[in-house]
């Protein structure tokens, strides 16, 4: 065990590396992919249960008492996704625009912000408190708006069973809360707050297993229609980057490391929660720019990380002054 912890602690220290790392295995090994696939609701309960464990109380206590911040970055991310989404269907054209792209970007624009944003502050070495607070409550609320939301954006085009997806996104929401609950009553938070290092390389080991779950077809594709893959990576990076600096132009109330993030989990979204809930009915282009989706969520910890470095900087200079 001790080996284990001290490997779990080393991959947790080297975490932006290790994001970028795990889907170029992932797409170095397309033999596992399908195999994989399975996994994928499993590694999104484990994200869901490490996220509720880590997440300090009290400090997320102190936000909702005074809620401005909090209202605002959970306002931002749970609306700019939406409009941004229905830019881009009016940009490609809603009555020409593929059924299974369609739906992939209600989901992108539908699902709460990715559960690695907390660890990605933390990496960057960013106060993670209103990151946290905003991701644990559009999480919390994501039963209750996503199925909503993924209508308003896909319509009829795509019909969906509402309450089918609402109750599986409670079990997959609450399991995580209450497996979260039963494992910090027996660590203790103390041993919780301890095992950081661990409990980063277990979200790297996670963010591996989903690498390889989400990319399945995505190599056969990419030699069949490559264009097509190309075109969904640079969609799935445009809206990153549009949402990233929307919200540093935007968020003036927000100090800059708390603007960065938000707008960092602007249009990167835990798109697997949905996919997970939507089953294995989900079409083949659907899953196919849910899996190209991940490319700059797995690659922007690492790209993004001399920006960080900088906005760190600044604001080490500006508190020592």
């Amino acid at each position: 065990m001790g080996m284990i912890a001290g490997a779990l602690a080393a991959l947790g220290r080297r975490g932006a590396e290790g994001f970028a790392l795990s889907i170029l295995l992932g797409l170095a090994m397309p033999q596992f992919a399908a195999e994989a696939r399975p996994l994928l609701p499993l590694t999104i309960f484990g994200f869901m249960t490490v996220v509720f464990l880590r997440a300090d109380f009290s400090v997320i206590g102190g936000l909702i008492r005074r809620p401005v911040r909090l209202l605002a970055a959970m306002g931002w991310q749970l609306l700019a996704p939406v409009v941004l989404v229905l830019l881009t269907i009016r940009l490609i054209g809603s009555s020409t625009i593929d059924p299974g792209l369609l739906l992939g970007l209600a989901v992108l624009g539908a699902a709460p912000p990715i559960m690695s944003s907390p660890a990605v502050a933390i990496l960057y070495g960013f106060e993670p408190s209103l990151v946290i607070a905003s991701v644990l409550g559009l999480t919390l609320l994501s039963p209750l708006t996503a199925p909503l939301l993924v209508d308003v954006l896909a319509g009829q085009a795509v019909p969906l069973d509402q309450a089918v997806l609402m109750q599986r996104l409670l079990i997959f929401v609450g399991g995580g809360i209450a497996a979260a609950m039963v494992l910090r009553r027996w660590l203790g938070t103390d041993r919780v707050r301890s095992l950081k290092a661990e409990l980063d390389g277990f979200g790297v080991v996670m963010y591996f297993v989903f690498a390889v779950a989400a990319m399945d077809g995505v190599t056969a594709a990419a030699m069949s229609r490559p264009g097509l893959v190309a075109g969904f990576v640079g969609l799935a990076f445009g809206l990153a980057l549009a949402g990233l600096s929307l919200a540093i132009l935007a968020l003036r109330g927000l100090d800059e490391p708390d603007r960065f993030m938000v707008g960092y989990g602007t249009a990167q979204r835990n798109m697997g929660l949905l996919i997970a809930a939507l089953g294995a009915g989900v079409p083949s282009t659907t899953f196919l720019f849910f899996a190209l989706a991940q490319f700059p969520i797995y690659l922007m910890p690492w790209i993004l990380k001399p920006v960080a470095a900088r906005i760190a900087n600044r604001r080490a200079v500006g508190d020592g002054g």
